[in-house]
């Protein structure tokens, strides 16, 4: 591919890209803790699915107690309504 082509598959990418349109509310982001750092917020996966905010929310707590169910886990998963912030 050409650098032409790759410039212009480049100039295309942000069309193709799903909107950020959900509300805040229908979001939930799943953070964890650090193992040298019990206070850290540290960003795991965000579920902003269209099916909305209950969807969301189950999806993101089943996960964070999947993956605080594991054996030998040292660091805390919770989930938050909303997008990540620091």
């Amino acid at each position: 591919m050409t650098h032409k082509h790759c410039m212009a598959m480049a100039a295309l990418l942000p069309v193709s890209l799903p909107s950020c349109s959900s509300s805040q509310g229908n979001v939930y982001t799943l953070y964890r803790t650090s193992p040298l750092d019990q206070k850290s917020r540290i960003h795991v996966a965000t579920f902003d699915a269209k099916e909305g905010e209950d969807y969301n929310s189950e999806n993101c707590q089943t996960v964070a107690d999947l993956f605080q169910g594991q054996m030998g886990v040292r660091v805390k998963f919770w989930c938050e309504r909303g997008r990540f912030h620091p």
